[in-house]
């Protein structure tokens, strides 16, 4: 890994444990062993860095998800498979830990990713929920759109239940709850 990569990918983890205010140049630094002249000559400072990993972090997610949404099989496998993927529960997600950040969401820039990512998300899971009820997997009294937030939202939620309770079956918990929900409205 060259050393931008690794100002990147120390920049992601330390905005996933610490925040932006808590994310320092040196602490970038130091993770990543990297010199601050390697750190100014790749970036122009701190927010240029931070955008940076928060579009990696951001670009993950929608990987991920992704690959599991379009992989062959029923819409309701694959809504089935992306909600029950493992997730480390308890540190919460990267892109959605963003949103409690107010340096993070007062900055246009820096929002911009968390709020395309979650935009996305909703929408490839509103087509996938379309989809199901196209094939008639999926009852029509469900709104796409509105099914595919109530996810999303879920998910976000079951990592905050989890970090509250410090234990991540609350998470799945959140997870079975949604997905009960959904079974009674498939056929």
């Amino acid at each position: 890994m060259d050393t931008r990569e690794r100002l990147i990918e120390s920049a992601r983890e330390l905005l996933w444990e610490r925040g932006y205010v808590g994310t320092s140049p040196k602490a970038v630094q130091q993770r990543s062993g990297a010199g601050q002249g390697s750190m100014y000559h790749h970036f122009r400072g701190k927010p240029d860095l931070a955008l940076a990993a928060i579009t990696r972090s951001a670009e993950d997610l929608r990987d991920r998800a992704e690959a599991e949404l379009s992989a062959p099989g029923s819409p309701i496998r694959r809504i089935t498979t992306y909600l029950r993927r493992e997730r480390d529960a308890l540190r919460g997600c990267p892109v959605g830990r963003l949103t409690q950040d107010p340096e993070v969401m007062a900055d246009p820039m820096l929002r911009a990713p968390v709020e395309e990512t979650f935009t996305w998300l909703r929408g490839t899971l509103a087509d996938v929920l379309a989809e199901a009820q196209r094939k008639g997997e999926l009852d029509n009294d469900l709104d796409p759109a509105d099914t595919a937030a109530a996810f999303v939202a879920v998910l976000q939620g079951g990592y905050v239940l989890a970090r509250a309770a410090g234990d991540a079956s609350a998470y799945s918990q959140s997870v079975d709850g949604v997905l009960g929900l959904l079974t009674g409205h498939v056929r």
